[in-house]
């Protein structure tokens, strides 16, 4: 299901970065009594009622042309509405209507998009006239204060509320995204794949800004890719097509069952190779590698090999992920991707008997003991698989808090030698048995 995302907008100064902190529950943005000071869109997730989302955070708009810094910001703040399922168009309920906001609501009605009024700064619903907003004929005026949090549920309640429905989905569908960063042939491979051109290629880097749901069919199995644009290093996030390309991979990832990251075999594993398959695997998501341009790289027998063992020492998960070395100009090896793909989703619903995870806790077990806290037995009881895609082995004791990291690695390591879970985070759940 995909995650929507609202966007804050308004003129400089009427608590948009504050509100966006009071939601998303920290410091997040920058908050500053100076006008203008956040330039640069902020986004966290947020979860509200049971409902997830994205929460962006915008400059201010001005009226003011002869500005560069403006027109930058007016850029992105265009870019931000065009990204967002929902709107928040936040006024100074302390200054009163302001000709600047006349001019907020003329941009967002030309935008289409569903928006929220909000009037920020009532800190006492009852001394502070915020009615003359209705004014701007943007609808009902949502009072709030960002500074105590004073109503800020029920905007959070009109806010969810608002949500538009997300898009059909495909009843069983293996959803895959495409990931990494720019310009190393992501969309290459799909469309290699696919057999057709049907997503954007060029040889400049970045040229897929929006994430594009494409379906094909694989031994009567529907998969949807989800091509994303590629996310760059944080420190170069810094227009609007790259910070939406970090959102996009994001949102991307949540929505997928396995992930492929695609990585240039020329440049080899990157840092922010690490940071983006770090961040599937923690999701749960099921990740397979596709080292691109295999074609360009002087090799050996020994190359793929060793490529992989230098990836396994820089990020040792990447251990339990399954290597395809690719060309997507030549086609060489593109093909093996699909059955890579399946042969993850159906490690990813592998679902194991309590009787076979119990006796190998048993094996375990007799091999090497937990180690004991001072003055204290512990002990390891029994064991059951609780969850599938991704699997999960709920493991219950009488002190599971005093179990040490390395050995629940250990049991990790051990379940993963009896059962794989190739292509997939294990996770291991130490539970307190009943008394």
């Amino acid at each position: 299901m995909t995650v929507p995302v609202v966007a804050i907008v308004g003129r400089p100064n009427v608590g948009k970065s504050a509100l966006f902190n009071r939601i998303v529950g920290g410091d997040a943005a920058i908050v500053s009594e100076e006008a203008g000071t956040t330039r640069d869109r902020h986004f966290a997730r947020a979860e509200w009622n049971g409902r997830a989302f994205w929460l962006v955070d915008t400059g201010g708009l001005t009226d003011d042309p002869s500005l560069p810094i403006d027109v930058e910001i007016r850029r992105q703040v265009l870019q931000a509405v065009d990204e967002a399922d929902l709107l928040l168009l936040v006024t100074d309920a302390r200054a009163g209507v302001h000709p600047s906001d006349a001019n907020v609501v003329t941009l967002l009605r030309g935008s289409r998009k569903p928006w929220l009024l909000v009037a920020n700064k009532v800190d006492d619903v009852q001394s502070t006239d915020y009615y003359e907003f209705y004014a701007l004929g943007a609808g009902e005026p949502i009072p709030v204060s960002a500074q105590n949090g004073k109503n800020s549920g029920d905007l959070l309640d009109a806010i969810v509320e608002r949500f538009p429905e997300g898009p059909a989905e495909i009843p069983d569908a293996l959803h895959v995204a495409v990931i990494g960063r720019p310009n190393v042939g992501k969309s290459s491979i799909v469309n290699r794949l696919l057999g057709e051109e049907r997503l954007v290629v060029s040889e400049y880097a970045g040229t897929t800004r929006d994430a594009i749901d494409t379906p094909m069919q694989y031994h009567g199995r529907t998969l949807v890719f989800i091509d994303t644009a590629g996310l760059r290093r944080q420190s170069r996030v810094d227009e609007s097509i790259e910070f939406y390309s970090a959102l996009r991979t994001r949102r991307a990832i949540e929505r997928a069952d396995i992930s492929v990251l695609v990585i240039d075999a020329v440049l080899g594993l990157e840092n922010q190779d690490l940071k983006v398959a770090a961040l599937a695997w923690e999701r749960g998501s099921g990740l397979i590698v596709v080292v691109n341009k295999w074609d360009l790289v002087a090799k050996d027998t020994n190359s793929a090999a060793r490529f992989e063992k230098e990836a396994e020492e820089k990020a040792p998960f990447l251990r339990f992920v399954p290597f395809l070395f690719t060309s997507a100009l030549t086609g060489q090896r593109i093909t093996r991707l699909l059955d890579a793909l399946m042969a993850v989703d159906t490690e990813r619903r592998k679902r194991i008997s309590t009787a076979q995870v119990n006796a190998r806790l048993e094996e375990l077990l007799a091999r090497r003991q937990p180690p004991q806290a001072a003055g204290r037995e512990v002990k390891l009881l029994y064991a059951t698989q609780v969850e599938v895609a991704p699997p999960a082995i709920a493991v219950f004791g009488n002190h599971p808090e005093l179990v040490e990291e390395h050995y629940v690695r250990y049991l990790h390591n051990g379940f993963r030698e009896s059962w794989g879970f190739t292509g997939n985070p294990l996770r291991i759940l130490l539970r307190r048995k009943a008394a």
